[in-house]
């Protein structure tokens, strides 16, 4: 796989089966836009051992400071306080205990340190999805009203059946009516079949003849969106502990809102004594505060985070991965998840095609447009970027701006050309910039700038095949 990225501000070009994106600073295409909690406590963090990177040596002193302040940093993210002592205690007592202080490169040994132990708190490796001995293996939803659970429902089931499962949605959540009608769409769009009834049913009968469907049907997996309330009380819980008779499953998974904070772990507490979990999903991820109840709900409470929700859209939920975002935070970017949502919206056979006109600098503005759109399918470009190590530093120096707007509006221009144009940019004069910015609703100025990258962009590409190319990380220093 080849990385590279040509001074900030200007374009990135992923190659390797990574769709490559040319961004244009004199539109000022800046797609980060929001930052989430953990782009901010990156940040910081960050700051953190850039310090101590400058130092030839450290000294106890230097590391209580450095500790003292990735502490206040968890604290304003809302990291139980609780977690973050033990937590930076862990780090201390290792770092002090081993030969840290005397090393060459004390500063990678501590964030070395700070990263395994980080790990730890998340709950350490990836806890998978656990199936029944016979199928249908039974999968129970619980939660408070407004934290997505019925959207979080057709999510795992479309995870689930990617992941070569057939799946059949359960509508349980027969307090609210349009929870049944909601899953029925979701189902529809999603062509996932949906078990539902009149919401006269009982839930635990709707669970058992669910089963039944399931069966004729040959569904391997019941994914079961059950009641919830604006709070939890005796019988919500009676109910879920009918449920949990009546379908007798192999995960309980509370759904959860991240930006709730520390209230977040306080339910899933309560879930878990109540009902007994399996798994936990945090949703709305992509927060900008108060998610660092994902850093202290594993440490709290003991049950693991499973999944993820980073989005609105229904591909928008990812299996929780604790090193992954371990890294994220440190700044170690997380190539292996961007890698897999690669990979998932491009093809072998097209990744390969896409190879060797780069390497033979063939590139056009058609294939910029098929790659654009790639990018645009794997999630928002901000969540994309921030996953390339040594990345996050460089969104830093851009200006705010906008993200997905922008683009559109590449894209607006690109589709607002003809197939000869896209094939030969250089045929583009003065009256066809004119035509294409009408067609747009941009200026021939955007159209220059446009031009203008994707020669930057295609310069690159020579450079690429001729061995000139240096990895991201080396230009990042």
């Amino acid at each position: 796989m080849d990385i590279e990225t040509s001074s900030p501000g200007q374009s990135l070009i992923w190659s390797g089966g990574i769709p490559l994106l040319a961004v244009s600073p004199g539109l000022q295409y800046n797609v980060f836009g929001r930052k989430s909690v953990f782009e901010l406590l990156a940040e910081k963090v960050g700051d953190v051992f850039k310090k101590l990177g400058g130092k030839g040596r450290l000294s106890e002193k230097d590391v209580d400071e450095a500790l003292r302040q990735v502490r206040l940093a968890f604290l304003e993210a809302d990291v139980n306080l609780k977690v973050v002592k033990d937590f930076t205690a862990r780090v201390r007592e290792r770092v002090l205990a081993g030969d840290v202080l005397e090393s060459l490169t004390p500063a990678q040994l501590v964030l070395k340190i700070v990263h395994e132990e980080l790990v730890t708190t998340l709950g350490g490796k990836q806890t998978a999805l656990v199936p029944a001995g016979r199928p249908p293996s039974r999968l129970m939803l619980v939660g408070l009203q407004g934290s997505g659970k019925t959207t979080t429902a057709a999510k795992l089931a479309l995870h689930l059946r990617r992941s070569g499962q057939h799946p059949l949605l359960v509508a349980a959540d027969t307090r609210r009516p349009a929870a049944i009608d909601q899953l029925t769409v979701l189902g529809r769009q999603l062509d996932i079949p949906v078990y539902a009834t009149d919401h006269k049913v009982a839930p635990a009968a709707i669970c058992t003849q669910a089963l039944e469907r399931a069966r004729e049907i040959a569904a391997n997996w019941l994914v079961v969106d059950t009641q919830g309330r604006l709070h939890v009380d005796e019988a919500l819980m009676r109910e879920m502990a009918d449920v949990k008779d009546a379908l007798q499953p192999s995960e309980i998974m509370l759904v959860v809102d991240a930006m709730m904070g520390q209230e977040a772990v306080r339910i899933a507490e309560e879930f878990n004594a109540r009902v007994g979990l399996t798994g936990l999903i945090l949703t709305k991820m992509d927060g900008d505060a108060r998610g660092g109840a994902a850093l202290s709900i594993k440490a709290v409470t003991g049950v693991p985070v499973k999944f993820i929700g980073i989005g609105e859209k229904v591909d928008a939920l990812e299996p929780f991965y604790p090193d992954r975002l371990a890294s994220r935070i440190l700044g170690m970017g997380d190539m292996l998840t961007l890698i897999e949502k690669a990979q998932s919206v491009m093809d072998e056979k097209k990744t390969r095609e896409m190879e060797r006109k780069l390497r033979s600098a063939k590139f056009d503005l058609e294939d910029f447009l098929d790659q654009l759109q790639h990018v645009r399918k794997m999630g928002p470009l901000g969540q994309l970027v921030d996953m390339i190590p040594g990345l996050s530093s460089v969104a830093r120096r851009l200006p705010e701006g906008v993200d997905e707007k922008q683009m559109k509006k590449v894209e607006a221009i690109v589709l607002s050309m003809t197939s000869e144009e896209r094939r030969h940019p250089e045929i583009i004069d003065g009256s066809r910039r004119r035509r294409i910015a009408r067609g747009s609703g941009t200026t021939p100025q955007d159209i220059n700038q446009l031009l203008n990258q994707f020669r930057e962009v295609q310069k690159l590409m020579k450079q690429l095949d001729s061995g000139k190319a240096r990895h991201l990380l080396s230009r990042m220093k």
